[in-house]
């Protein structure tokens, strides 16, 4: 449902770096291994909570903990694979009364700034199209851990979380109790050093 999105501690600003300095690494991130997650909450109807996700997406971001301005991020997310572990459910979350899966295959996420805002966290920006429509968001993000894996590969890890209103992408709640017009995004993802 976002652009596979994701959420990263250092993913910031897409910016030119002066030649003078250290290129960011590239990272892909790990959809193989299965270490990267897209996953929502939504209140049903304020008796509980909707936990889902969304299976396949791809993306990859760059990252330099000394210049966390010379990262950037870009995900896609394949709307139809939403999960909530209830077909019925997912079907119409799919259909055109929400997510509109048939005309919006595709959840995009680019980034277009992070500002640090302590160690190994800060708050990443960024354009998410979901439903047609494209807003900035703001994700809260830190930085898990990074180093050497047990397979040679270089690996860093990132988690964030953020709050989307539904209306913002033209998807109409106004039939559900107020508590259902938002939805909690939270993403969690490693990528391998290319």
């Amino acid at each position: 449902m976002f652009k596979k999105t994701a959420f990263a501690s250092a993913i910031a600003a897409v910016a030119l770096v002066p030649l003078s300095q250290a290129q960011a690494d590239d990272y892909q991130i790990d959809i193989e291994g299965q270490h990267a997650f897209i996953q929502f909450k939504i209140n049903h109807l304020g008796y509980s909570y909707i936990l889902g996700s969304f299976e396949e997406f791809d993306g990859q971001f760059s990252y330099d903990p000394e210049d966390l301005e010379a990262s950037s991020v870009e995900i896609e997310v394949q709307v139809n694979s939403l999960n909530s572990n209830h077909a019925e459910r997912d079907r119409h979350f799919l259909s055109d009364d929400f997510l509109n899966a048939s005309e919006y295959p595709t959840a995009t996420f680019t980034s277009t700034g992070f500002e640090p805002t302590g160690d190994d966290e800060g708050v990443l920006t960024g354009d998410l199209t979901l439903h047609g429509e494209t807003q900035e968001i703001e994700m809260p993000v830190k930085l898990m851990g990074e180093g050497d894996d047990p397979w040679g590969n270089y690996r860093a890890g990132f988690e964030g979380s953020t709050t989307l209103t539904l209306s913002d992408y033209g998807i109409d709640m106004s039939d559900f109790p107020e508590v259902m017009h938002e939805l909690e995004l939270y993403v969690t993802f490693e990528g391998i050093r290319q």
